[in-house]
């Protein structure tokens, strides 16, 4: 299905209870690579510690004659970056749902206290049946309890470093403290989930440059442009994507749900597509806000 620097996966056919799956593997050859192994252990840890219909689910993980290997639920459909490379802009009702969608997966992983890290639109994935999917826990900011064990024998892994001066994540997506190496939390997620509620609104890039440096210095100080200007959007909705991209993490949204609770106020409980399992009025009570 796909090949790259962390992993080849393959679509195979689980034979005990007759289903698809997908399987990516860690050639041999990058296992022994220290900081491709931590990355792909986490990746299994992480997403394996979470059960919810917003992430991918993992199904089993292991090692076969030296190679680690993660067993997962076979996905149809598309990445975001695919569909706003198609689209350019998606619909308003469309990127609220989305929005929704990712804003249930994320409050999952924050209540196990697992920070992403890495949200982009690479990593967020959109089934046939317009079901969010949220990927690759690769870079999660797990606690010390939750890193025990290992895939691959005689490996000691404690997960990606987070000490402090080190950058983990997309240049794009950072929250300004992942800019500047410093400790993130749950909020650091606020901020990349509103940069793709922006680029999902407007079509363009929340944070632009010639170089990553550039993207960077605008990530520290600069406002993207007005996304009322060219696109009709309500003022309220407006205000969720600028509270989401504050620059000092304490303005921000506290919890992704909040962000969760003003989108499904605007979009209408009624309206807006609850993922399977997930009831419409675990999202807010009361009466439905103005609809999108």
């Amino acid at each position: 299905l796909g090949a790259g620097g962390m992993g080849i996966v393959y679509r195979a056919r689980d034979l005990r209870l007759g289903r698809e799956v997908a399987i990516k593997v860690l050639p041999e050859i990058y296992s022994r690579d220290a900081g491709r192994l931590k990355r792909f252990e986490q990746e299994a840890r992480a997403a394996g510690m979470l059960n919810h219909p917003n992430i991918l689910t993992i199904h089993d993980t292991g090692t076969y004659e030296g190679c680690p290997y993660i067993v997962s639920e076979l996905l149809d459909g598309q990445i975001l970056r695919k569909r706003l490379e198609e689209a350019v802009r998606l619909t308003r009702r469309s990127s609220v749902d989305f929005g929704l969608q990712m804003a249930r997966g994320l409050a999952a992983a924050h209540e196990k206290e697992i920070v992403h890290r890495d949200l982009k639109p690479e990593n967020v994935f959109i089934t046939r049946d317009e079901l969010v999917k949220i990927l690759d826990f690769g870079l999660a900011k797990l606690k010390p309890h939750q890193l025990d064990g290992s895939l691959a024998p005689n490996a000691k892994s404690q997960g990606p470093s987070t000490a402090s001066g080190l950058i983990f994540g997309t240049v794009g997506y950072m929250s300004p403290e992942q800019v500047r190496g410093e400790e993130v939390d749950h909020r650091s997620d606020v901020f990349a989930f509103g940069a793709i509620l922006y680029e999902m609104l407007t079509g363009r890039r929340a944070f632009n440059g010639e170089s990553a440096v550039e993207v960077m210095n605008a990530i520290l100080k600069e406002d993207p442009s007005e996304i009322a200007d060219d696109c009709d959007l309500p003022p309220p909705l407006v205000h969720v994507v600028n509270r989401c991209l504050e620059k000092d993490a304490s303005d921000r949204f506290q919890s992704i749900k909040d962000a969760g609770f003003c989108l499904a106020e605007l979009s209408g409980i009624g309206h807006s597509r609850a993922a399977p399992g997930v009831p419409r009025t675990s999202l807010v009570a009361g009466t439905p806000g103005r609809r999108l």
